[in-house]
């Protein structure tokens, strides 16, 4: 096998998602295995990692598959080296700064949660802290 092209494995490794996970993604339409080995096996490249990667960082924020497909969708238009006339290419790139928005949006409310969650945990840390420090009962 050339170094181009990996087995699901590898990429499953190399994106931190799982071989479920990636065939699940396949078998909506998000990504495609780019070849098969002559055993059938699935063979993904560079652009097949890229693609992954991109749906992996949408899932957190809370994008539907329809949203992924869509913006997946998006880039492929912009990127596959057809023409585009300046309306169309405007037009892709006002539903990429929609998701950018949507994005930040998602990402200030991850920091809020997050922030919520560090104090909680000083507030356990704290008490822990007053409480293993404190005389226990019958001892003087």
């Amino acid at each position: 096998m050339s170094g181009e092209h990996m087995q699901i494995g590898e990429v499953a490794a190399r994106t931190e998602l799982s071989l479920r996970t990636i065939r699940h993604y396949e078998e909506t339409g998000l990504v495609a295995p780019s070849a098969r080995s002559r055993g059938g096996f699935r063979l993904y490249t560079e652009a097949d990692v890229a693609r992954l990667m991109v749906i992996r960082r949408m899932k957190p924020l809370g994008f539907t598959l329809d949203e992924m497909r869509d913006l997946l969708e998006v880039t492929d238009r912009l990127d596959d080296g057809t023409e585009l006339t300046p309306d169309e290419r405007d037009a892709l790139l006002t539903r990429i700064r929609a998701y950018e928005r949507a994005a930040s949006e998602q990402v200030e409310k991850v920091r809020v949660q997050l922030a919520r969650a560090e104090e909680f945990a000083l507030t356990l840390r704290t008490r822990l802290d007053r409480d293993a420090s404190a005389p226990t009962a019958g001892t003087s």
